[in-house]
């Protein structure tokens, strides 16, 4: 017989609880959608300490302190966190990755483990529902709303970790992350203040909570600002973007187009002229034997991408342009008929065997009316081409949108040549134009033709 089911346990429906993020935020349950751990720590704390700062004199030792500590626990999160822990970009002696790892703490932006988990799942899905902090969920979203707002952990991308899970000090880090966030991140600030010149409250508020707010506020400059604002020198398929303002509020952060492109390659900067005091750190750590293996992206393969970037830019601009009808769509034109048109007071001029109407050029042309008047009802290639005046790129790249026909004989099968070679020779862009470069235009002879007047 069969048992009946028990009426105080639930049924297997009521077992999968819905996550808060998945369900629609109302006026009553808005609270619910709010992590307010992280509120505390990225929003509350900072707030506390710009009230304090009201009551505590700001003194120079405690500015300059603050300011290379800042530095310091930046360098912790782009130089250790990001570059050496999330890309493996580089590797570090034993000193240097607990050196990193404390420091890095100090920055108060969650552990090694996490933070790198959760931005090799922004690289792997970018710009997708994966990515933990798109900016397609908006600029706001990407730099705060991530962490302010409970998201389902579920919903991130999923990416491997196992190196970090064997790595001894991420994982020593990680579990006592608490006491590393309040040693680094406040105690020895105040500390150094307070032993050094006596300003204990000025190195916890100035050196400490408010040196925390600017560093967190930096970095999250790479998740938002990076994304919207700058050039994409590489690919413009995924939002990152190269700035100079980003770089300079990121320590070398803001080359991020570079960087999503390259992302193993321990530079963000390439050129000598741009910021990156991250990547001139561990280039120095390698000079004192504590950094090694520094990973870089071949040059030519770099070039490539920059290259293909300029040529989609370059189509697409070409797209936008007259290049003339093309050859094989122009009706054909017995030659007696071109002439007697011409004869009529139509402004047609034959070269290479292409007609072209240039009634409303005539009086525009450089080398006066008589010249071009000249050549109506004629084959003037020879003219055109040196005979009387060898014409400039520009003048065949105007000719080529005064295009109406081709003559039947008088160049016709040079004129269909062409037009097969323009349907399977030349080269397309990703539009389907041809890419008709300067000396390739069908009136351009390879050599002036000689004439009897030209000699």
């Amino acid at each position: 017989m069969s048992s009946k089911p028990d009426a105080s346990r639930p049924r297997a429906a009521d077992t999968k609880k819905v996550h808060i993020a998945d369900t629609q935020m109302t006026r009553q349950n808005w609270y619910k959608h709010v992590n307010w751990l992280n509120v505390t720590f990225i929003i509350g704390v900072p707030i506390s300490g710009c009230i304090q700062a009201f009551f505590v004199p700001l003194q120079l030792k405690t500015a300059i302190w603050a300011v290379i500590y800042y530095f310091f626990t930046g360098l912790g999160i782009t130089a250790g966190y990001h570059r050496l822990w999330a890309h493996c970009s580089y590797s570090a002696t034993l000193p240097m990755r607990i050196w990193l790892a404390l420091v890095g703490g100090g920055a108060v932006e969650g552990s090694i483990r996490w933070w790198a988990r959760d931005h090799r799942a922004h690289h792997r899905y970018t710009d997708t529902d994966k990515d933990p902090y798109s900016v397609r969920k908006g600029l706001l979203y990407s730099h705060l709303g991530w962490m302010v707002m409970k998201q389902n952990p579920k919903r991130i991308g999923r990416t491997d970790i196992t190196d970090l899970n064997e790595d001894p000090v991420v994982v020593w880090q990680h579990r006592n992350y608490i006491k590393v966030v309040v040693t680094m991140g406040l105690i020895v600030p105040m500390l150094v203040a307070g032993l050094g010149w006596g300003d204990w409250y000025g190195g916890f508020v100035y050196a400490g909570i408010l040196r925390i707010f600017f560093v967190q506020q930096a970095t999250f400059c790479v998740n938002s600002l990076a994304h919207w604002l700058g050039d994409q020198p590489f690919d413009d398929r995924n939002s990152p973007r190269d700035h100079i303002i980003t770089a300079l509020v990121t320590l070398g952060e803001g080359y991020h187009n570079f960087h999503h492109e390259f992302p193993s390659d321990y530079r963000n900067a390439i050129e000598w002229h741009q910021y990156d005091p991250t990547k001139w750190t561990i280039w120095t750590c390698k000079q004192l034997g504590l950094a090694y293996d520094l990973k870089q992206f071949r040059s030519n393969e770099i070039e490539k991408g920059r290259v293909q970037q300029l040529q989609k830019k370059i189509d697409q601009k070409r797209a936008k342009l007259d290049w003339g009808t093309p050859l094989d769509q122009l009706p054909v034109m017995e030659w007696d008929d071109y002439v007697e048109q011409a004869k009529n007071g139509r402004g047609l001029i034959s070269i290479a065997g292409v007609v072209h109407d240039v009634t409303d050029f005539i009086k525009d042309h450089p080398g006066g009316k008589a010249m071009i008047k000249s050549g109506l009802g004629k084959d003037a290639t020879a003219m055109f081409n040196g005979g009387v005046y060898y014409h400039s790129n520009g003048a065949h790249n105007l000719l080529s949108t005064m295009r109406v026909g081709v003559i039947r004989g008088g160049g016709e099968v040079e004129i269909w040549k062409r037009a097969q070679k323009e349907n399977s020779e030349y080269v397309r862009d990703e539009t389907g134009q041809r890419i008709i470069r300067a000396g390739q235009q069908v009136t351009k002879m390879p050599e002036p033709i000689p004439t009897a007047d030209a000699a």
